[in-house]
Order: C-alpha cells, then sequence, then structure tokens
C-alpha cells in the first residue's frame, strides 16, 4: 500500500468505532496539525467525506493508526485498521500507509491533560490529538530517513 514517498499534504486517521481523528501536515511537511473528527458509524458516509477531503485539500497520501498491541501483535482491532486501511485507498484513489500507533492515544491524554482543558472537552478532542501524535510520529521519521518533503 505504500511505496516511495511522493510529495504532497498528508492526513492521518486515528480510527474509533464512533470517532475518526483527523490530522493533515503543514505544507512543509513538518507539523502536524488537528482537523477535527468524522463520524465512523455510516462508513459509505466516511469514505465519501475522505475523498471529498482529500479533494480539497490535495492530500497525496493517507497514514492509518494501526493499533498493535505491546508486543507489536496484531488483534481485531489492527485487522479492523487494515481493512479500513484498504478502503480508503479504493475509495480516495490515495496511498495510504498504516503507522503503529502505540501509545499515541495516551499521549494525547497526556498532553490534552497537560495543557488543563477540561476533562469534558479532553475526550472530545483525544481522537484529532492521536490523529496528530500519529501523523507528527511518521513526519519525524520520514525526516531522519532523509525522505523528501
Amino acid at each position: 500500500m505504500h511505496g516511495c514517498v511522493i510529495p504532497g499534504r498528508t492526513c492521518a486517521l486515528d480510527l474509533g468505532s464512533v470517532r475518526i481523528g483527523v490530522a493533515i501536515d503543514d505544507d512543509l511537511g513538518l507539523l502536524a496539525h488537528p482537523r477535527g473528527v468524522l463520524d465512523a458509524r455510516n462508513e459509505r458516509a466516511l469514505l465519501e467525506a475522505l475523498r471529498n477531503f482529500a479533494d480539497e485539500e490535495g492530500i497525496v497520501r493517507f497514514v492509518v493508526g494501526l493499533p498493535l498491541d505491546m508486543r507489536g501483535g496484531e488483534g481485531t482491532a489492527a485487522r479492523h485498521a487494515r481493512a479500513i486501511a484498504h478502503k480508503v485507498a479504493d475509495a480516495t484513489g490515495r496511498s495510504v500507509e498504516l503507522w503503529d500507533e502505540r501509545l499515541t492515544t495516551v499521549q494525547a491524554q497526556r498532553a490534552l491533560t497537560d495543557s488543563a482543558v477540561r476533562r469534558r472537552k479532553v475526550r472530545g478532542r483525544i481522537d484529532q490529538a492521536a490523529a496528530c501524535a500519529i501523523l507528527q510520529s511518521w513526519l519525524d521519521a520520514r525526516s531522519a530517513r532523509g525522505d523528501p518533503t
């Protein structure tokens, strides 16, 4: 599902059963920014929304969080993420890369708690913060490898 990195904007998705967190990189491909959440309960509407978003924002690739267990194994959630990643690729015509998301939700929760966001608001922002953590991790790894932006 991925090969050489082509220049363009990248969108990360943090998959959930109710909401999907969305993040997008900046024009330089250096920093991840939250872009809200999408409803995960209607797959058809979700894929259409992602296709439209990709067209409007010039997205050339998606990075989808792969929820591995702490030993690196794949369970039901990881198999679901793989299936959704294939559907996103088919629906949008963009490349999709799976990215190990271990600890990103924990990082997102800590960052939001540390920023003194009220607990009620934290729950609503964790998904997009986790998408940012996934994307920033991917961007940092790409930069360390010397891949072009």
